[in-house]
């Protein structure tokens, strides 16, 4: 089964549309649960009002049942607690962003 980096790896492969950075350095994956062969996101998005929600949600489960083997199911559950705020963002991201000095 693979473990939590892996699974981070294959997410990075989502990137945000409207921002060009993958839902890891933007700070958008809260947590991955690993249990026999399931794993399970919690990831919010920069606002509740994102359109992107929807997209990137299936786009990050579309990726995990693709990328890991004996994958049992993968389950994306959009939070909003706590609510996002840029500093979850990585230094590349913000770097990326022109934030960072």
């Amino acid at each position: 089964m693979a473990s939590e980096d892996q699974v981070r790896d294959v997410l990075r492969r989502i990137v945000d549309p409207e921002l060009g950075i993958n839902i890891v350095d933007l700070g958008l994956v809260y947590s991955i649960e690993l249990d026999d062969g399931r794993i399970r996101i919690a990831m919010t998005m920069t606002t509740p009002a994102c359109p992107m929600n929807a997209y990137l949600a299936g786009a990050a489960e579309a990726a995990l049942r693709a990328q890991i083997p004996d994958l049992r199911s993968a389950r994306v559950d959009l939070v909003w607690e706590p609510p996002w705020d840029p500093a979850m963002m990585s230094g590349a991201a913000k770097q990326q962003l022109g934030w960072a000095g």
